[in-house]
C-alpha cells in the first residue's frame, strides 16, 4: 500500500521513473534497518491509516504525505538531531523531484515539529504531530507492544540508564495541560493515552 502511496505522490513531480523508484527503495530499506523495532514500514502504515481519517481537516496533503515518509528517515538512539537530519534529507529527496520550494519548506517544518509535539500555529502540522502520538491512545495491547518496542530500539542501554530517561517522557506527557492538539485527536485518544501512560508510569516505579 504504501508504496502505491508514495509513487502516486511523487509521479505528481517528477516523470523519472528510474529515481522515484531509487527514492522508493531507499525509503524502505531505510525504515526496515536493523534496529528498528517501532520506526518501522508498520509505523507509518498506521500513521497513513490515522491521516486518512483526518485528511477532511488537512488543507495541504501532499506536504502531509511527504511528513510521513521522511519524518523517521533518520532515527539514531545516540543523536540528539534525527529530526533535523530527517528535514535535511526531505529536502534533498524533494528537490531531486523538483517539488516546489513551497512544499518543500511546509514538509521541512512539519518534520522539525515531531521534535516536541508541541501546538503550532499550523493546523496541518498538529494534525501530523496528533496521529504520529495516535499509538498512545489505542488499546492496551497496542500501546504494550509500542512500549517494548522502543525499549528494543534502546537494549543498548540496560534498565538503570533507560528506566530514569524514560520515566522522564512519560511524565513529561502526563504533565501536558493535553497532549493532543485539535479536537478531533482529543476526543478520540486522550483520556486513553493518560491512562496509557500512567500505566506504563507505575510499571516502572522502583524500577532504576
Amino acid at each position: 500500500m504504501l508504496e502505491s502511496v508514495y509513487s502516486d505522490l511523487v509521479s505528481t513531480y517528477s516523470q523519472n521513473i528510474d529515481l522515484n523508484q531509487k527514492l522508493w527503495v531507499e525509503l524502505k530499506r531505510t525504515y526496515q534497518s536493523k534496529g528498528r523495532h517501532y520506526h518501522t514500514l508498520e509505523h507509518l502504515e498506521n500513521l497513513y491509516a490515522h491521516l486518512l481519517e483526518m485528511k477532511p481537516h488537512i488543507q495541504n496533503w501532499h506536504a502531509i504525505l511527504f511528513t510521513l515518509f521522511y519524518h523517521d528517515f533518520v532515527y539514531g538512539i545516540h543523536s540528539s538531531d534525527n529530526e533535523e537530519k530527517s528535514a535535511f534529507s526531505a529536502f534533498d529527496r524533494m528537490t531531486q523531484l523538483t517539488v516546489p520550494k513551497r512544499l518543500i519548506e511546509i514538509t521541512r517544518s512539519q518534520i522539525l515539529a515531531t521534535k516536541a509535539h508541541e501546538l503550532s500555529p499550523d493546523e496541518d502540522t498538529n494534525y501530523f504531530t496528533d496521529a504520529d502520538l495516535s499509538v498512545l491512545g489505542q488499546d492496551r495491547k497496542t500501546y504494550s507492544l509500542y512500549s517494548q518496542d522502543v525499549r528494543k530500539e534502546y537494549s543498548f542501554y540496560p534498565n538503570l540508564i533507560y528506566n530514569p530517561g524514560r520515566k522522564r517522557v512519560l511524565r513529561h506527557f502526563l504533565t501536558m495541560p493535553r497532549i493532543y492538539k485539535t479536537e478531533f485527536a482529543f476526543q478520540r485518544w486522550e483520556n486513553n493515552a493518560r491512562i496509557n501512560l500512567q500505566w506504563e508510569l507505575d510499571s516502572l516505579a522502583g524500577i532504576g
